[in-house]
């Protein structure tokens, strides 16, 4: 337990900032998500709308630093892949 003010402050902060990551690594999860899923379903403008909308959430994750960079831009570039191997 943090034993003095300035541990107590930076004891704040760590949990404040633990619960806004936790969100954000939420939202890139769900947005991959639903983009895997219209994949799934088969329809090539639903997958290719899914994916410009998670394209933002994804880079803006490895922006804020909850996701790496090359992680963030590999996801994106396979989902993109495989969006266009659609028939």
């Amino acid at each position: 337990m943090a034993s003095h003010k300035s541990a107590e402050k930076r004891a704040r902060q760590t949990e404040r900032r633990t619960a806004v990551n936790s969100a954000r690594r939420s939202r890139v999860r769900g947005s991959i998500k639903k983009v895997e899923e219209a994949i799934k379903s088969g329809d090539k403008t639903a997958a290719a709308a899914a994916l410009r909308a998670a394209q933002p959430e994804i880079q803006r994750g490895a922006t804020k630093g909850v996701v790496a960079a090359n992680a963030a831009a590999r996801r994106v570039s396979r989902l993109a892949a495989r969006i266009k191997a659609m028939s």
